[in-house]
């Protein structure tokens, strides 16, 4: 039996040796070939959408585009060092692009509820910033790709009124959703939209001027109603005051047959870091403090009753529940689903 024993451990032992996963092969291992078969590559991927049922609401995540994210972003908002912050970066494997820095989506939702289609969130358009990889925004591409089209939209609601929001609703200083009243939450509208731009400080300014822009179609067109955060939008979408980001900044809670989803815009944006630590913020909060304190008490809340959360810049499509551990939470993303049956 001894024998047997030891025959066994020496076979495991020469197998664990060849695999090249564990450590070089044994030299005399045998090469393996085949024909070559030259087959072009695609190198495209699939349309940029994600659905999935909610209660009675058809809810289609958009995939907009892709930001960068640096380091330096966090590092005014933490006592962590940049080292720190990149070793959490680089410990969840977040994805860098070629300089180095880490990246993430840029995503809006449509909500057909039977009712209205909604649109929650417009990306970036035209919008131009070192953070964005592409030239364009693919809202509209990501929106045709799932079913539907631009002018079956009736409805846009914001979380807040930064660029990488509203931009996409406007192209080449005309509406692309011709058909949409945009609802803007009161405070954001006073600051962004309302205030002569050179009172506002300095680095709000290139915000205010692309909600200028974006916004003024659909102010000529009378297409524009404002509303208060806690008020209910078309009787049945509660809007949640999430504060801190921006002055306005807003969540919309759809609740249907015993489910919920929450689209809390900004509250999050480097999902590597802020899952784990929720205290760190970022320079795009208006008050940090302010945005600290509602993603600590948010998060916790919806950890607890198991809210399916929409995130504008959680990695596509954004949609998923949150667990907590310890002082900070992990996040469950949803599971692909079908509609059909084969």
């Amino acid at each position: 039996m001894k024998k047997k024993i030891m025959a066994s451990m020496a076979a495991a032992v020469i197998a664990f040796s060849m695999n090249p996963f564990m450590g070089a092969a044994v030299a005399g291992a045998a090469q393996i070939s085949a024909p070559a078969n030259a087959v072009k590559m695609q190198q495209t991927q699939v349309p940029g959408y994600y659905r999935l049922m909610v209660g009675k609401y058809e809810v289609t995540a958009l995939l907009d585009g892709i930001g960068r994210l640096p380091t330096s972003l966090l590092e005014n908002h933490t006592d962590f060092t940049k080292a720190q912050l990149d070793a959490m970066i680089d410990g969840e494997l977040a994805p860098r692009d070629k300089d180095g820095v880490m990246i993430g989506a840029i995503n809006a939702y449509l909500v057909n509820t039977g009712d209205h289609l909604i649109l929650i969130d417009a990306g970036k358009g035209e919008g131009v910033a070192p953070i964005y990889t592409d030239k364009l925004g693919r809202l509209v591409d990501s929106l045709k790709a799932s079913g539907y089209k631009p002018e079956q939209v009736d409805a846009v609601v914001f979380t807040h009124l930064h660029s990488d929001h509203i931009m996409g609703i406007t192209h080449e200083g005309k509406r692309v959703f011709k058909n949409a009243t945009l609802y803007l939450q009161k405070k954001d509208k006073a600051f962004w939209v309302d205030a002569p731009i050179e009172t506002l400080p300095e680095p709000a300014r290139p915000f205010a001027k692309d909600a200028h822009y974006t916004m003024q179609p659909y102010v000529d067109a009378g297409k524009i109603k404002v509303y208060t955060s806690g008020d209910t939008l078309f009787g049945e979408v509660q809007s949640v005051p999430l504060p801190g980001h921006t002055p306005g900044h807003t969540g919309f809670l759809f609740s249907s047959q015993g489910e919920k989803i929450l689209f809390w815009g900004d509250v999050m944006h480097n999902v590597a870091v802020q899952m784990q630590h929720p205290e760190v913020a970022i320079d795009f909060d208006s008050d940090d403090a302010a945005a600290r304190t509602t993603r600590l008490a948010l998060m916790k809340k919806l950890a607890a009753n198991k809210t399916i959360v929409a995130g504008a810049h959680i990695p596509f499509p954004g949609l998923g529940r949150l667990l907590q551990e310890g002082e900070g939470y992990r996040w469950v993303p949803v599971q692909y689903t079908v509609f059909d049956q084969h």
